[in-house]
């Protein structure tokens, strides 16, 4: 066998040691075993693109402006020395908004309160949003994100009322919301920017005119047969609706609206309860949930004051 230092290399001979077949590996093949390592399964982040664009060494970023300045500030004395990890971006989130179907049309609600991470942004916030004459839209989740959500798909129906000189139809509207969903799903999966929101209408064309759709972060929509809830208090919410529709004096569809909003009072003060970031009914400052009815005439609001009585004589048992 001819030795593989008489292969045409001439750096073959180091002191005297023979070298292996493995060191005249092709350019080719040493070049897809380098790929082949990038496309490892046990590094980490092994299906993030950018993980592989930064261990290819295609993508080279300056080093994250937080860190700079944590590490300047700590070397300057200006910060503790254990001061390593990023500043998280905290975002103001509105949570727990519920809608059901009733013998009017369907009541739309949400509670008052806005937080970023344990904070209490603000206590009045309004989650339930007008967007036509029969149509609303109920936030939660990124409040910036949700309320631009909103001021669009507003102006697009107008639009479309406008220029085409009729309304646009129940599937139009649901699915120009579920596009926006999917458009933000970048932003989703970046950590901030994640919306869930439920969106009521009336249809006067149906055999069932009263609608309610809800949807996931991908934008994936869904009927209701009755009811549905989203936000942080949504799973306490979804049982107190639960409850009233299958055990409660009668089925929520043949609630007349006084008897609706009682409901809806009950679910947000027992989700308020056990979720710190739903803010229920605040008594003392007489902050009472957004309520809205989505019905033939269009859509109406139910004043604080009504709430207040509703809530004084069902709730709490004075009168």
């Amino acid at each position: 066998m001819v030795p593989a230092c008489t292969r045409g290399r001439q750096d073959c001979r180091d002191g005297g040691k023979r070298t292996t077949p493995a060191d005249y590996r092709p350019q080719k093949v040493l070049l897809f075993d380098r790929k082949m390592e990038l496309f490892d399964s046990s590094t980490p982040d092994p299906g993030n693109f950018v993980s592989l664009l930064r261990r290819s060494g295609v993508l080279k970023e300056p080093e994250n402006r937080q860190r700079q300045f944590l590490r300047t500030s700590t070397s300057a004395g200006y910060l503790p020395a254990d001061s390593r990890a990023a500043l998280p971006v905290v975002e103001t989130h509105g949570t727990t908004i519920l809608a059901f179907k009733f013998a009017d049309g369907v009541l739309v609600a949400g509670d008052r309160r806005a937080t970023a991470g344990n904070v209490v942004m603000y206590d009045r916030a309004d989650k339930v949003l007008d967007i036509d004459r029969h149509s609303v839209m109920a936030i939660a989740g990124s409040w910036g994100a949700a309320w631009e959500m909103a001021r669009m798909i507003e102006h697009s129906f107008q639009f479309y009322r406008r220029s085409q000189l009729q309304e646009m139809s129940v599937e139009g509207k649901v699915r120009a919301l579920s596009k926006m969903l999917r458009d933000n799903l970048g932003m989703a999966l970046q950590g901030v920017g994640l919306v869930v929101p439920l969106f009521a209408t009336y249809d006067h064309g149906a055999a069932d005119p009263a609608k309610v759709f809800f949807y996931d972060a991908m934008g994936a929509q869904f009927e209701a047969t009755d009811f549905a809830a989203s936000g942080s208090g949504g799973p306490a919410v979804r049982s107190v609706l639960y409850y009233e529709n299958t055990w409660g004096k009668a089925p929520l569809r043949t609630l007349n609206q006084q008897e609706a909003i009682t409901v809806v009072l009950r679910a947000l003060d027992t989700a308020a309860d056990s979720d710190t970031a739903t803010g229920g009914i605040d008594r003392d400052g007489k902050i009472f949930p957004v309520v809205k009815i989505v019905g033939r005439e269009g859509v109406t609001s139910v004043s604080d004051d009504q709430l207040g009585s509703l809530f004084q004589a069902a709730i709490t048992g004075e009168r």
